[in-house]
Formats: C-alpha cells, sequence, structure tokens
C-alpha cells in the first residue's frame, strides 16, 4: 500500500537531516546497488541516495526505477538526491524508541 501525502511530509521532514547512505556512481543502477539499498532499506527504512553528476539516468528515474524493483515508496527528488522508504515489519519496535533511521 503506497503512502499517504501524510505520511510522505511526516518522512520528508525526517530525512532533511539524514545523509546519503547509498551513492550510485557513474555504473548506474548495479546488482550490487540494489543490493547495498535493500540492506540499508531493511535496517534504516528511510535511506537517502545521492546520485554522481558522472551517471547517465536521471534522479527521477533512478529513483522510481529503485523504489519498483525494492518495493519501497519514493518520498521525494531534489537534485540528484532521492529519499526512500520501506516499512520493515520485522524490526523490533518499542514505545518511546526513536525511528530506526536516527
Amino acid at each position: 500500500m503506497p503512502i499517504s501525502s501524510k505520511e510522505r511530509a511526516e518522512l520528508r521532514a525526517e530525512a532533511h537531516h539524514l545523509s546519503p547512505l547509498v551513492h550510485v556512481g557513474h555504473q548506474g543502477l548495479t546488482d550490487s546497488l540494489f543490493q547495498a539499498l535493500d540492506d540499508a532499506l531493511r535496517t534504516h527504512e528511510l535511506v537517502k541516495v545521492a546520485l554522481a553528476k558522472t551517471t547517465d539516468v536521471s534522479a527521477k528515474d533512478a529513483s522510481h526505477a529503485i523504489a519498483e524493483k525494492l518495493r519501497a515508496d519514493v518520498v521525494q527528488t531534489i537534485g540528484r538526491t532521492c529519499t526512500l522508504y520501506r516499512r520493515n515489519p520485522d524490526l523490533k519496535r518499542k514505545q518511546g524508541d526513536l525511528p530506526p533511521w536516527r
């Protein structure tokens, strides 16, 4: 189920303070990149991705391709940076805990 616009706005606010965890280089969207992103989404849920200037694909196209392949939601795309979210129901959560991306 896609995230609502309210959830997207909250995630955008949370993502503002994050640094990119994954960098897309000149090779573009490779299998190893998808694996690294899958691991990052599994442990952090909210992940910022930076695209190098030498990357052939646009940030918007890359974010949608990644989101489709990894079953994630695109929170936002600004310039050469995109933010992705995928909830992990297996993460242990206790009342009052900080979210996994903090």
